[in-house]
């Protein structure tokens, strides 16, 4: 027999997303890009262990808005927002499983922009064409707005302005991108958020505030 994918090497390792052996070349190649692996696989487990312990920081042409800077302690204080965006990419991801880091990233890119034109303005939306990608914008700025009717109904909360929801935005984007290993079907940026929520938390995708996402 010979591997399914090259059709020349002898299959040895079995890939759950496909239900059957190929050949460890094939894994290594063909992982992430054209097989769509499950979270759970051991070989992908393996993968992201070794991309984490060599990951680089971005090269400066790959830094998205590279022009665009802010305060660390930002963040911080708007860590309520930071969560509440990452948990929104989460429970998309639970009602739609195919949803990947090129869709968060896009979406993110997209929304980012659109706040930019707002913070001059001007009125300028754009929302990515893919069906996942789309449905997730909606629900990012959906969740926007929400926080912000909820911080204008509550005395003693400070308005969050579009300059601020673009800065997190840029800054969530950088961090899917550091985190991505840039395969199309790859969810190493998905699964991190995820790894920043208690365990309950996840593993329900609703509850308490999580961990501040730090780059």
């Amino acid at each position: 027999m010979s591997c399914p994918i090259c059709r020349k090497r002898k299959p040895k390792r079995f890939c759950p997303a496909k239900d059957e052996k190929i050949c460890a070349v094939c894994c290594g190649t063909e992982r992430e890009v054209t097989i769509d692996c499950p979270v759970d696989c051991p070989y992908l487990i393996a993968a992201r262990r070794w991309e984490n312990e060599h990951r680089k920081p971005l090269p400066a042409g790959e830094v998205p808005f590279p022009e665009v800077e802010f305060p660390a302690d930002f963040v911080h204080e708007r860590r309520a927002v930071v969560s509440g965006l990452g948990l929104t990419i989460l429970k998309l991801a639970k009602e739609m499983p195919s949803l990947a880091d090129p869709d968060a990233l896009e979406t993110l890119a997209a929304l980012a922009e659109t706040y930019r034109t707002l913070t001059s303005g001007i009125i300028y939306e754009k929302p990515p064409d893919g069906h996942v990608a789309r449905e997730l914008y909606t629900r990012l700025a959906q969740f926007l707005d929400d926080f912000r009717k909820h911080e204008a109904e509550h005395a003693g909360f400070p308005s969050l302005k579009n300059s601020e929801i673009f800065h997190l935005l840029v800054f969530l984007l950088r961090v899917g991108r550091h985190q991505t290993n840039g395969r199309p079907h790859s969810r190493a940026f998905v699964d991190f958020l995820r790894a920043q929520f208690p365990p309950e938390v996840a593993a329900e995708i609703a509850g308490s505030e999580p961990k501040i996402i730090t780059p």
